[in-house]
């Protein structure tokens, strides 16, 4: 990430608890990591060792999902998005599309109806 990226979602990081270990690593490089990650499809402990240790990076991607960092950096980036677009920061409006789809449930039943009969008819 430049600079100016890491400005924009760097806020959104949560700081370290008070009284628990100390950030050893650069959060800025871990987020480096989970981007890596995620662009390339590797796995976790593939993570090249240019990068902080893969169980380090893991355990900021798993509390960044579950207490919502991952949702505000999304809101924040969103409303950017649309502020420069000549947008309102947040969507007035949505569509949902509810469109149904016919199945081929009917004539698999009717193919196999008629598979039954046949073979009732024959068996007799």
């Amino acid at each position: 990430m430049t600079d100016g990226q890491w400005g924009l979602i760097g806020p959104a990081i949560p700081p370290p608890k008070w009284g628990g270990r100390p950030r050893g690593n650069d959060m800025g490089e871990v987020v480096n990591a989970m981007l890596y990650v995620v662009r390339t499809g590797c796995s976790w402990r593939q993570l090249p060792h240019d990068f902080p240790p893969w169980q380090t990076v893991y355990r900021c991607f798993r509390l960044f999902q579950r207490d919502g960092t991952w949702k505000r950096i999304h809101d924040r980036l969103r409303g950017q998005v649309r502020r420069k677009a000549g947008r309102k920061p947040t969507p007035s409006a949505g569509i949902i599309d509810s469109q149904s789809v016919k199945t081929a449930e009917k004539r698999g039943a009717a193919v196999m109806t008629r598979a039954r009969k046949s073979r009732g008819a024959s068996g007799m």
